[in-house]
């Protein structure tokens, strides 16, 4: 019986030390999913089966428990957004035309555009657009594409990631976390407090004196800036296919992509993570 306690405590500690890493991953699929997805239901999915993991982990696969768990937290929170899942083809579909038109012009214009501007580069009217926009927002609308969809024992029958490979995704961190750093100070501002802190938006909002609209608005710009920065040191082939600009908006751009370079070195990236890859505190 003592033995059985022993073990449980043991298991519970394992629990408690990883619990962070839920919140990492819950955090890497809020960005990718629309602002009315509720955290706290990801939050639950991702405890359950980070306890799930505890009790069913074997050591003597040679696999990190930490690999471990952060497979079996994806499947559930995989698991639960297609359980919210509900839009119909034709919403899904929309979303990604207005989306992706979106996209485009805060690329070419340096800046969010407004409704009349993306109805423009769709061929539609605005009513259109604000009507693709409100179902979207009575939708749970998303992309599994860049998401494991295998199941968690597909998913760890390596005993561990190459050393490249874990060096390549600490360098790609590193970037990301000095890119976050040397943003403009607002969007700054709101990619730490949304993402970082977990803060709602309507306390951002307040705090910059602005409409919740306007903070989503330059998180959508953060993103854009960030996506582009990170592209031109670590992905130039995509960096070029952007289309060439002038004027100050590009050299705002071109400065913030060299102040990313500069800002450490690589070992200063490495330190962003441990030695297993996953994030450590700033």
């Amino acid at each position: 019986m003592s033995g059985e306690l022993a073990f449980d405590r043991r298991r519970e500690d394992v629990v408690r030390a990883h619990m962070p890493l839920v919140g990492h991953l819950v955090r890497e699929m809020l960005a990718r999913v629309p602002a009315h997805v509720n955290r706290d239901d990801l939050l639950s999915a991702g405890y359950a089966a980070l306890v799930a993991a505890a009790r069913g982990f074997d050591d003597g696969r040679g696999v990190p428990f930490a690999r471990f768990a952060a497979a079996r937290v994806r499947g559930a929170l995989l698991d639960e957004l297609r359980g919210l899942d509900w839009a119909s083809r034709s919403v899904r579909q929309r979303a990604r035309r207005t989306d992706s038109a979106r996209q485009e012009l805060t690329a070419e214009l340096g800046r969010m555009p407004s409704a009349t501007e993306v109805a423009a580069r769709l061929g539609c009217s605005v009513e259109d657009v604000e009507s693709a926009d409100d179902d979207v927002q009575r939708a749970v609308v998303f992309s599994l594409q860049g998401f494991a969809t295998a199941g968690a024992d597909d998913m760890v029958t390596e005993p561990s990631a190459g050393p490249e490979e874990i060096l390549i995704r600490r360098e790609r961190l590193g970037y990301l976390r000095h890119a976050v750093e040397v943003l403009p100070e607002r969007l700054r501002a709101v990619i730490t407090g949304y993402f970082f802190d977990e803060r709602p938006m309507a306390q951002i909002a307040v705090e910059l004196g602005v409409t919740e609209s306007r903070v989503s608005q330059l998180r959508a710009e953060a993103l854009a800036l960030l996506k582009d920065g990170l592209n031109t040191h670590l992905d130039p082939a995509l960096a070029a296919e952007s289309p060439a600009k002038e004027g100050c908006v590009a050299r705002r751009r071109s400065a913030y992509f060299d102040e990313i370079a500069t800002h450490g070195t690589l070992r200063d990236r490495l330190a962003v993570t441990g030695v297993d890859g996953l994030p450590v505190a700033a």
